[in-house]
C-alpha cells in the first residue's frame, strides 16, 4: 500500500494517494517546521529539508531498563513512565553548535514534563536498526507537521513551553543546558535526593529531600537528618495530634459511660426507695382501716368468711376507730400471773426469775398485719401502766393503731423529735409506717411519761452476741427486788413495766429474764407476731412449759447487730417536759458499750 511522505498515511492506491496529496499538502501553504521559510511548494520544501535540515532528524536507538544502580551514570539516558519506547535526545544550540544529552543528568532529575527514569542502552543488529530508523522517520515527519510549528510556533525539546520565536526558543534551551551543567556539578549529592522540584518556567531544577515520616522537603541531607532525628525523639506532629485525638475520644467515652452509670444508679436508688417506701408503708397504699377491709373482702371472696360476719365486723372496726379505743379482740390478760404459778412449780433448771408488772398481750390482727408491731408493743406497755397508781394520768383505755398515730403526730406537734417527723412527712395516720424506739420515746414524752433509750449500737460478745444487754436487762429488774430482801426469792414479780425491745425490722416486749443455776441469763419476750390463741396455751398447765420455751431467748438468739431499748422510769415534771422536747431536736441515746 502506498504510503504518504509527509505525513506517513497508508493509502489503499495510487489514485488517492494523488488525491490526498492535493487536497491536504498541495493546496494548504508549505512552511517548514525547523525554520520560517514558507510559500514555497512541495517539491521545494521537500527539498529543503533534505538538504538543510538533515541533521534534524531523530537518530533511533533501542534501549532496556537498567535493574542497578551501581553503572557509570554515562550508560544512562532518560525515559519516561508513561512510554513503552526509549529514545536519546540530542539537543543542538542553534546558534553556537553546542550539543547535550539528557544521559549526562542525574538519575533523580524530573523534567518539567514529567517524571523520568533510568535506561541503558544497548545495541540491536543492522537490520532492527533500519527498521526501526525508518518507523522513527515516518512519526518524526508525521510530528512535525501536526506540531504547533505548523502554525508558526516552536515547542522545546525539554519542557511544554512553546515559543512564538526561534531566537527566544534558542535562549530557553540554553538556559536549559546551563541548569543541566549545574546539576552535573552537584555530584554525587545530587544522586541521593529523593526529589526535584522545577520552578513555574522550568528555568531551574532545585534539589529537595523529602522526610520519610511526614510530608516535610528539606533543602540538604544534614537537616534532613536533623528532621529525623526530631521525629524519632519526641515523635512526630502528626502523631501527636493522632494520640491527642485519641485521648480526647478516649475521655469522651470515659464520661458517656459515667454519665450512663450514674444514670442507672440514679434509677436504682429510686428503685430501691420505692421498695422501701413500700415495706415501711409510705408508699400511700392505705392504712390500718384499709388493709383490715381489703383481707376481710378476700377472705369472703376465699370463702372463709360469710357476707354477714364481714358487715358485723366492719361496723365493729368503724365504731372502735370513731371511739380511738382498742376493740380488744387481740389482746390476752392474765399470762404474767401465769408464769409466776409455772415458775413457783416447775423450772428447776432456774436459780432465779424475775418478772415485770402484769402486761397484757396484744397480737397483730388483720389490719396491721406486717407492719404494726411497735404499736402493739406500746400497747403492751400501757397495759401494765395503767395498773399502776402513778400514771393514773394516762387515758383509761388503750388507743387503737390510729389512734396511737395520732398521737405520735401531736407529739411531733410539740417539737419532740424533728428529724422523725421529717422522715416521716409529718404524717402518720393513714399509712402503713412502722415505728420504732424514738416514736415511743417521743410520745411517752408528750405524755409527761419519763424514758430513756439505750442503744446498744454493736455486739460486746462472742459470735455477734450481746451479753451487756442481757446484763442490762437484770439489773434492771432485779434493782428494784434488791431493796425488799437480801436474798431474792426464786420467783419475783416487780412492779416494773416491761422493756421496749428494738432491733431491724422487729420489735418486742421484755417482760421478765431468767438466771440459769449455772449463771447464764436468758430473756423473756412477748412478741406481737405470735396469735391470742397461742399466748392462752400459757394460761393451762399442761402446756405452759411449751410456751415458755418459745418465749426464752437465750444469748445466741439475738444476734442483730444493734438493739435499743426503750425503758419507762417514771413522770416528767412540766420543767422537765419542756426540757427534754427541746433537747430531742438532737436526740442521743445511752449508748452501751
Amino acid at each position: 500500500m502506498p504510503v504518504c511522505d509527509i505525513c506517513c498515511e497508508e493509502l489503499p492506491s495510487e489514485a488517492e494517494m494523488r488525491t490526498h496529496l492535493l487536497l491536504s499538502h498541495m493546496e494548504n501553504v508549505m512552511a517548514c517546521p525547523f525554520c520560517s521559510l514558507s510559500g514555497v511548494s512541495y517539491d521545494e520544501l521537500s527539498f529543503h529539508i533534505s538538504i538543510a535540515h538533515i541533521d534534524k532528524d531523530c537518530q533511533d536507538t533501542k534501549t532496556t531498563v537498567v535493574d542497578s544502580g551501581q553503572e557509570n551514570l554515562n550508560d544512562w539516558t532518560a525515559q519516561r513512565p508513561s512510554s513503552t519506547k526509549t529514545s536519546n535526545v540530542n539537543v543542538k544550540n542553534m546558534d553556537k553548535g553546542i550539543s547535550t544529552s539528557p544521559k549526562s543528568s542525574p538519575p533523580a532529575v524530573a523534567r518539567a514534563s514529567g517524571a523520568i527514569k533510568l535506561v541503558r542502552t544497548t545495541p540491536t543488529s543492522s537490520n532492527n536498526a533500519t527498521r526501526e530508523r525508518k518507523d522513527g522517520r515516518r512519526k518524526s515527519k508525521q510530528k512535525r507537521l501536526s506540531s504547533p510549528l505548523k502554525e508558526g510556533c516552536f515547542s522545546c525539546p525539554m519542557c511544554s513551553l512553546v515559543c512564538k520565536d526561534c531566537f527566544i526558543l534558542q535562549e530557553h534551551v540554553e538556559l536549559h543546558l546551563q541548569d543541566q551543567d549545574a546539576a552535573e556539578g552537584a555530584g554525587p549529592e545530587a544522586g541521593t535526593s529523593t526529589e526535584a522540584s522545577s520552578t513555574s518556567n522550568g528555568r531551574s531544577a532545585v534539589m529537595h529531600y523529602e522526610c520519610p515520616m511526614c510530608s516535610l522537603s528539606c533543602p540538604s541531607s544534614s537537616s534532613l537528618q536533623e528532621h529525623v532525628e526530631l521525629h524519632l525523639e519526641y515523635g512526630s506532629a502528626s502523631a501527636t495530634g493522632h494520640s491527642s485525638e485519641d485521648l480526647t475520644l478516649a475521655r469522651k467515652l470515659q464520661e458517656e459511660e459515667e454519665q450512663k452509670w450514674r444514670e442507672a444508679e440514679t434509677r436504682r436508688e429510686a428503685e430501691d426507695f420505692k421498695k422501701l417506701q413500700k415495706q415501711f408503708g409510705l408508699d400511700n397504699s392505705g392504712g390500718y382501716r384499709k388493709q383490715m377491709e381489703r383481707t376481710m373482702e378476700r377472705a369472703v371472696s376465699r370463702g372463709q368468711m360469710v357476707p354477714a360476719e364481714f358487715h358485723r365486723k366492719k361496723v365493729e372496726m368503724l365504731e372502735s376507730l370513731a371511739s380511738g379505743m382498742d376493740d380488744g379482740r387481740s389482746k390476752t390478760s392474765g399470762l404474767v400471773e401465769a408464769l409466776c404459778r409455772y415458775y413457783q412449780k416447775d423450772a428447776s433448771d432456774c436459780a432465779h426469775v424475775w418478772l415485770c408488772a402484769e402486761t397484757d398481750h396484744y397480737s397483730s390482727s388483720e389490719g396491721d398485719k406486717g407492719w404494726g408491731c411497735g404499736y402493739r408493743n406500746f400497747q403492751m406497755l400501757l397495759s401494765s401502766l395503767h395498773r399502776m397508781e402513778q400514771y393514773n394520768l394516762l387515758p383509761v383505755s388503750v388507743p387503737s393503731i390510729p389512734r396511737v398515730q395520732a398521737l405520735i403526730e401531736e407529739a411531733w406537734g410539740q417539737g419532740a423529735d424533728p428529724q422523725g417527723a421529717s422522715h416521716f412527712n409529718h404524717r402518720l395516720q393513714g399509712t402503713r409506717a412502722w415505728i420504732g424506739a424514738t416514736e415511743i420515746y417521743a410520745v411517752f414524752t408528750s405524755l409527761s411519761v419519763k424514758a430513756r433509750i439505750v442503744d446498744f449500737h454493736k455486739p460486746t460478745g462472742p459470735g455477734d452476741t450481746h451479753p451487756r444487754l442481757f446484763e442490762w436487762v437484770k439489773q434492771y429488774f432485779s434493782h428494784s427486788a434488791s431493796r425488799v430482801a437480801r436474798l431474792p426469792p426464786k420467783v419475783v414479780q416487780t412492779t416494773l413495766p416491761p422493756i421496749y425491745l428494738q432491733h431491724q425490722g422487729h420489735s418486742r416486749s421484755i417482760i421478765g429474764v431468767e438466771q440459769k443455776v449455772n449463771g447464764n441469763l436468758c430473756l423473756l419476750l412477748f412478741d406481737p407476731g405470735c396469735a391470742p390463741r397461742e399466748m392462752r396455751r400459757v394460761l393451762s398447765q399442761d402446756t405452759a412449759a411449751t410456751m415458755v420455751r418459745r418465749m426464752r431467748k437465750f444469748s445466741g438468739g439475738l444476734k442483730h447487730r444493734q438493739y435499743q431499748a426503750v425503758a419507762v422510769e417514771g413522770l416528767l415534771t412540766p420543767e422537765e417536759k419542756r426540757s427534754r422536747i427541746l433537747n430531742s431536736r438532737t436526740l442521743c441515746a445511752e449508748k452501751i458499750p
